[in-house]
């Protein structure tokens, strides 16, 4: 495995943290994840990350995760980085889907900080070390203290920064101050874990963003990327701004796979909102809600699907109103 070329971003600048379709017996769904990553990939997505948290990733098992990265694997050739998850609390079984993630022809790993069993620092480290050192593929750290009650600390940070492959940071903490000083401390590729705050990430110096509303929204954050790095800040708050609508409803409840799977049944890419317990579906109200918001984004259409902005489209928009 050859590391990335772009050390700034070395998974992309957008990348979706893609749910795992079901079918209606629930079984995973092998032709509906690849529509889907497809259909992401079109709308901007540079990157996909599979069998996360929004992924389902503690329920979904050993066969399907492999199956899985190797069909979305082939399906976006090399139009999009496919990042496999390879978190658990159990550091064996970790490096187990790290090279079961390699087998499938994955591009990198993400690796969660192991929830539950509350770690100290010197176990973080060993843990992501261990994953890191179980194959030639590049890693994402990913800290999200909210869901594994154990944040990386600063210096663990900086050593795990020293390994060849560790060489990116999902951030979930919400604390683009520490991001700051730990981006330039340690040379890892930022990526935001929070959709919200997508732009005061990249203002420090962050790569993008691994998000859950960009699989209805994946256009308006590409263009977003693209205006920031172009200098036009303004305008990139601009397009921004037109999807905080779907941030809140896909984020809010903090419910992302539930709320992202009616999502994309919403809008017309997979034909159910299955998911496996102990998640279960939105309710019709909450879809009714959802439907609401994703017409007023103008991702509806008098109950079909709407035709969805492609990147340029919205650039010339943007460009039209003075920006």
């Amino acid at each position: 495995m050859v590391l990335p070329t772009d050390p700034t971003r070395p998974f992309g600048a957008v990348l979706t943290a893609m749910v795992t379709p079901m079918t209606p017996e629930g079984a995973v769904d092998l032709k509906a994840a690849v529509k889907l990553a497809k259909k992401l990939v079109d709308d901007g997505n540079d990157g996909l990350v599979l069998s996360g948290t929004t992924g389902e990733s503690p329920v979904t098992h050993t066969p399907e995760k492999e199956e899985l990265v190797a069909a979305v694997v082939e399906a976006v050739g090399d139009r999009a980085a496919v990042v496999a998850g390879a978190g658990s609390n159990d550091t064996v079984h970790a490096i187990r889907m790290a090279e079961q993630a390699a087998e499938a022809g994955a591009d990198g790993v993400l690796v969660v900080s192991p929830y539950y069993s509350r770690p100290s620092q010197e176990g973080l480290y060993q843990h992501f070390v261990a994953v890191a050192d179980a194959t030639d593929l590049p890693v994402m750290l990913y800290d999200v203290p909210g869901r594994t009650v154990v944040r990386i600390a600063p210096e663990t940070y900086r050593r795990l920064a020293q390994h060849p492959r560790i060489i990116a940071n999902k951030d979930a903490t919400g604390d683009v101050y520490a991001a700051t000083k730990l981006i330039a401390e340690t040379g890892l590729a930022w990526y935001s874990g929070d959709d919200g705050l997508l732009l005061p990430f990249l203002s420090v110096g962050g790569a993008g963003i691994v998000s859950v509303s960009a699989h209805v929204v994946g256009a308006h954050f590409a263009e977003t990327v693209r205006r920031f790095d172009a200098g036009d800040i303004a305008g990139a708050v601009e397009v921004f701004r037109t999807a905080t609508g779907v941030i809140d409803a896909l984020n809010g409840a903090g419910a992302q796979a539930v709320m992202a799977k009616a999502a994309v049944e919403a809008i017309g890419i997979t034909d159910n909102r299955f998911l496996r317990l102990p998640n279960v579906a939105a309710t019709d109200d909450e879809v009714a809600a959802l439907r609401v918001v994703l017409a007023e984004a103008g991702l509806l259409s008098d109950g079909a699907v709407a035709h969805q902005p492609e990147v340029s489209e919205l650039a010339e928009a943007s460009s039209a109103v003075g920006h």
